[in-house]
């Protein structure tokens, strides 16, 4: 199991059962999205589309890193494990 499908399944870790993340997930999910592309059109563009570097973590990801650093005030190198 993918260490997302066990953050989500264990309500202990971020307080917050799985239905109530998926909903947090397509609440701000296009909120956040909309944000993202709003800042690169905002700005003039210095490299060629696709270029530079990729998001390790997708918004699923960081909202889950969010959440359990909110819960248990974990430091960010235990969440980068």
């Amino acid at each position: 199991m993918q260490a997302r499908g066990l953050i989500m399944s264990e309500r202990r870790v971020t307080g917050l059962s799985t239905a109530v993340i998926a909903d947090l997930v397509a609440e701000l999910g296009p909120v956040w999205q909309a944000r993202r592309d709003a800042e690169l059109l905002d700005r003039p563009r210095r490299r060629a589309v696709g270029a530079g570097a990729k998001y390790k973590l997708v918004f699923v990801d960081r909202l889950l890193a969010t959440l359990v650093h909110l819960r248990h005030g974990v430091t960010h190198d235990v969440l980068a494990c």
